[in-house]
């Protein structure tokens, strides 16, 4: 399937705020990240159902996949982003018309739980979206991450090629492929399903709250899977914060590299933390070294 890569962000432009996942709680943070990107020179719409709950979702499947679905549809609308992660995209999947989304492409961004849509949408409707900032818990920050918010609009704009560095390296070596992952355990709740890209990839992973032994769990998970080991051809890791004992985990990355020998690279600002790069999901991309070039 031939990649799909949206059309830029530009001054201008509307951006509508979803929450295709866990509810809002904090309408002010959603207010101050609107303010942010009109103050900006952007306009942003709100989703029928931002404000919504139902049990630990925003909303019901049906409501929430309207709101995907008309984000989309809607021709005035020229980026999505999503409000914030939680739990939900999972849900949705089955649900979702790739067909829609293929035929109205558009910037897409959200990262955690969001990581479940941006694979689906890569996989059934080949558009490239984007890993990175959200409303809630980046643009509607009090005091915003000027990294990550000046990453963000550094890819959204497409103005200049993006390179980003590592800092510790597990297994060294080049290799090239489109980037994709996100977070460890969305990507592992894909497990049994047409989820892999039909090419070879660079896997990026960062997670939250889970112990080494877990991430261990996930990553053996997805090597054992035939398809996954043969089109892996290296690994970019950002943080996964409260893991405990990093020695243990540098040791599993270390690992990892040995038994596929494709490089594995870590300390990228992929993260839950403040700061944070914004990736173009699913564009050609080279690691050499510690330099992770993204291409396409």
């Amino acid at each position: 399937m031939n990649k799909i890569f949206p059309n830029p962000l530009k001054k201008g432009d509307t951006i509508a705020f979803i929450a295709p996942a866990g509810p809002i709680k904090d309408r002010t943070a959603i207010e101050r990240a609107k303010i942010f990107f009109e103050t900006n020179g952007y306009k942003v719409i709100y989703s029928e159902h931002l404000f919504n709950q139902n049990k630990y979702f925003s909303d019901t499947d049906e409501n929430r996949l309207s709101d995907l679905h008309w984000a989309f549809s809607n021709p005035k609308i020229n980026a999505i982003i999503c409000a914030r992660g939680g739990y939900g995209c999972l849900r949705l999947i089955d649900k979702i018309d790739y067909e829609l989304i293929k035929t109205n492409p558009k910037i897409f961004c959200g990262y955690s739980d969001i990581t479940i849509l941006s694979a689906m949408i890569l996989k059934r409707a080949g558009l490239i979206t984007y890993s990175g900032a959200m409303a809630r818990g980046d643009f509607g920050k009090e005091q915003r991450c000027e990294f990550t918010i000046n990453n963000f609009f550094k890819s959204v704009e497409q103005k200049e090629k993006l390179r980003y560095k590592g800092e510790k390296v597990y297994h060294n070596g080049c290799t090239d492929g489109i980037i994709f992952g996100g977070n460890l355990a969305s990507v592992v709740s894909l497990c049994g399903i047409d989820f892999l890209p039909d090419e070879d990839f660079i896997f990026f992973a960062e997670d939250l709250n889970e112990p080494v032994y877990k991430i261990d769990r996930m990553f053996t998970q997805l090597i054992n899977m035939p398809e996954f080991r043969t089109k892996v051809k290296g690994i970019v890791l950002g943080d996964f914060l409260d893991s405990g004992y990093p020695e243990q985990l540098d040791e599993l990355f270390t690992e990892i590299g040995k038994e596929l020998n494709i490089p594995v690279i870590g300390g990228f600002k992929i993260s839950h933390d403040d700061n944070k790069i914004t990736l173009p999901y699913g564009a050609k991309a080279q690691l050499n070294n510690t330099e992770l070039r993204i291409y396409d």
